[in-house]
């Protein structure tokens, strides 16, 4: 699709094939990919604890999503360095992932794998965010970029890898993502790569989600909660680049929910004194579940506030600026007032029952 055209027939039928193709080509896959992970022993045998789950369930659902994508790709992407980029960035953090998938790789490892799939697109592809414009302000980065972009992907990455924690979460999230950026650059007539990224993983992760959706019959592994998150950054980024979005503001509230809840494990985490990548169990879905909630419940509300999010996007992108910054207040007064009532950053009965043990040793 050239990038100017304006929404026909043609077009909308490009868009269904988009989603179509690889949607049905990995839910055909799934089943073959299980098999796999079951002889190479990709299973997450981890039960009970922080873990929602109650028997081993196979991982690599990140391979069929990463072959789903590459078979869009091959039938309505064109070639080009900047793609080229991508796709081997894509395969580093898909190789990363599955090998972690296997033999569980320690934090350091998976890091080392992320900032070298990082480092392809912004030294080799040479896709960067230069500058910003939010709020009538506007930010040249300079030799910034670099760090800066470098930052946000590994960033993108991080958020879907952490809230990858009940079924249906990490793929629903990253599915709300691609559809909001299809029709903010199908309204707008922005037919560029970002376009075609977008609706090509929204089939692959939506054929994803037909065995992961509760209860999941695979698990996206590192394998795809990386490579999702990556092509998030990625098509963020061609964004800036093609004008499809306005700043750097709108693909981040969008990611409201995992960037909010990777912010809060990080000031949990430091609180307490552990490492920001110490597992627990105290993520937003947590809280949800300490309710008494279904793990379809909790998915389903976390859809929802994040389908919220979406909505308030597209309105300030191409309808009302001042009404997407009122639904994005509302909204972000909402998730306050939730972490101000639950553990997601502060723990609060440990805290009690260190106030009892200090009240005990002080009689």
């Amino acid at each position: 699709m050239k990038q100017g055209g304006t929404m026909n027939s043609e077009n909308i039928s490009k868009i269904i094939l988009m989603i179509l193709i690889p949607f049905l080509f990995v839910i055909v896959l799934i089943p073959y990919i299980k098999k796999i992970a079951v002889q190479i022993n990709a299973i997450d045998n981890h039960i009970g604890g922080r873990h929602i789950h109650k028997k081993p369930i196979p991982k690599l659902g990140g391979l069929a999503i990463f072959l789903g994508f590459l078979l869009g790709y091959m039938i309505f992407g064109t070639s080009s360095s900047t793609m080229n980029a991508i796709l081997i960035g894509s395969f580093l953090i898909l190789i990363v992932g599955v090998i972690d998938d296997i033999t569980e790789l320690s934090a350091k490892t998976q890091f080392i794998g992320q900032l070298a799939a990082a480092c392809v697109i912004v030294f080799y592809g040479n896709i960067l965010i230069h500058d910003v414009s939010a709020f009538g302000l506007y930010i040249e980065f300079s030799w910034l970029s670099y760090p800066l972009t470098l930052l946000f992907i590994l960033g993108c990455i991080n958020c879907i890898n952490l809230i990858d924690g009940l079924d249906g979460l990490s793929g629903g999230i990253s599915s709300i993502y691609y559809l909001t950026i299809g029709i903010i650059a199908t309204i707008q007539g922005k037919w560029g790569l970002d376009f075609v990224l977008a609706f090509v993983m929204l089939g692959s992760t939506l054929g994803f989600l037909v065995y992961n959706f509760n209860p999941a019959t695979i698990f996206a592994g590192n394998s795809g909660s990386m490579f999702m998150g990556f092509i998030i950054a990625v098509i963020a980024l061609l964004g800036f680049k093609n004008v499809t979005m306005t700043s750097l503001i709108i693909p981040l509230l969008i990611l409201a929910i995992p960037i909010l809840d990777t912010l809060f494990a990080i000031i949990r985490r430091t609180l307490k004194g552990e490492s920001p990548f110490h597992a627990d169990r105290f993520h937003i879905h947590h809280q949800l579940l300490n309710r008494k909630l279904s793990q379809k419940a909790t998915v389903i509300i976390i859809y929802i506030t994040d389908l919220l999010f979406a909505f308030a996007s597209i309105v300030y992108v191409l309808k009302d600026a001042t009404l997407g910054y009122i639904i994005y207040g509302i909204l972000l007064i909402i998730v306050i007032s939730f972490v101000a009532t639950t553990n997601v950053v502060f723990d609060t009965n440990s805290v009690k029952k260190k106030i009892k043990e200090n009240l005990k040793t002080n009689k």
